[in-house]
């Protein structure tokens, strides 16, 4: 439960700085842009840092190592909140987003390798949905919060994010020291880390995380262009983000890792519900195909997860899933890109491209007979590391 509570806090700064920070730039300089600037730092510096501040940890033990990152963060988001309220200029609190952001990827990371220390093998499934259905409130109320609390003062929002942000610093429980590789593993394990089979999946979560984007960002851009006011923005948002609670909780309920046939129909689901919303039609077309993303949303990145856990050395982990992390920030990058330089139809096509790639890619991945590692993964609620050994044995 401290586990699942951190997950879903962790991502309250993310999910609540683009109102935040839009408030505190208006606030300083009349300009709402400010705030976009300010995100774009944090993104880009979330990118950069994940894999050179996760391989700084290496020597430490997780749950330490976790705390230091969401401390360093804190500080950062504090330091945003006294310049807001001291009058500094922009450029001074877009480079306090940066910092903060640095270290997002690599807390990402160091946060699912804790899980697998504390969930049995039986129950990872359960959890990872239940983390991503509490993430998705988190990114519904998060704006809220911020926006309300930002109404009596700007500064307030950047405190709510440096203070709830900072909660798994104080939930997760202490794992002990650093576990000590085995002789000659050392070696083995300092080398290249993005193996094809990783990038697979890591291209798969880069295209669904620009695919959840381009509905997300450009929900005010399609409720103007069906004739609307910006703030029915929310016609689209709310039901992608109430499908995706769904998804979550059918993960939860199945707790059970999916087969490859079932990840290949997920992923034709989200690639189907991408092309419905770039193809402009109308406005259900664009409506089912936001609940069709939203849908499959928790289930796919649920096995991303799971499945980089089989793949990746047990000690890369952390850095493993902060690239995780990183290839969905960075399908966040291209739809924010995109949307900002295209049109939108043009936006919203290139992106289903993107996600028919992933998808056919994985589809013609999963033609191939299955190892038999993959075969015994069906058995419910079987974890990866132990598919392996078992694989091992046999």
């Amino acid at each position: 439960m401290r586990w699942a509570i951190s997950s879903s806090t962790l991502g309250f700064p993310q999910a609540a700085g683009p109102v935040a920070f839009a408030l505190v730039a208006v606030a300083l300089t009349g300009d709402a842009s400010g705030g976009a600037a300010m995100i774009l730092a944090m993104t880009l510096a979330q990118v950069a840092g994940a894999v050179p501040i996760t391989r700084l940890g290496t020597g430490f033990a997780m749950a330490t190592f976790l705390k230091l990152l969401v401390a360093v963060r804190t500080v950062a988001l504090a330091a945003i909140a006294i310049g807001a309220a001291s009058g500094a200029s922009l450029p001074w609190l877009i480079a306090l987003a940066a910092a903060a952001g640095l270290v997002n990827g690599a807390a990402s990371g160091y946060l699912r390798a804790v899980l697998n220390e504390l969930a049995p093998a039986s129950g990872l499934s359960r959890a990872l949905g239940i983390a991503a259905t509490l993430n998705e409130l988190t990114f519904v109320l998060a704006p809220v919060i911020a926006s309300g609390l930002g109404s009596i003062s700007p500064v307030f929002g950047i405190v709510a994010m440096a203070a709830v942000g900072a909660l798994p610093a104080l939930l997760i429980p202490n794992l002990g020291t650093a576990p000590v590789p085995a002789e000659g593993t050392a070696h083995r394990e300092s080398g290249f880390i993005l193996k094809p089979a990783i990038l697979l999946w890591l291209l798969c979560a880069m295209a669904g995380g620009a695919t959840v984007a381009s509905i997300e960002i450009g929900a005010v851009a399609l409720a103007l262009n069906f004739g609307y006011e910006p703030a029915m923005a929310i016609l689209f948002t709310v039901p992608l983000c109430l499908a995706s609670v769904t998804g979550g909780l059918w993960v939860s309920v199945r707790n059970r890792r999916s087969t490859r046939v079932v990840v290949v129909a997920q992923l034709l689901t989200m690639c189907t519900g991408s092309a419905l919303a770039a193809s402009g039609l109308s406005v259900a077309t664009t409506l089912a195909g936001a609940i069709l993303i939203g849908l499959v949303l928790a289930p796919l990145a649920t096995h991303y997860s799971l499945i980089l856990d089989s793949l990746a050395p047990p000690h890369r982990r952390p850095e493993v899933f902060a690239v995780l992390r990183t290839a969905n920030a960075s399908g966040v990058i291209l739809a924010s890109a995109l949307l900002t330089a295209a049109p939108l139809s043009t936006a919203m096509n290139v992106v289903a491209c993107v996600m028919a790639v992933a998808t056919l890619s994985v589809a013609a991945a999963s033609a191939r007979r299955p190892r038999p590692a993959d075969r015994s993964s069906r058995s419910e609620g079987l974890q990866p590391d132990c598919v392996s050994r078992c694989s091992l044995r046999k």
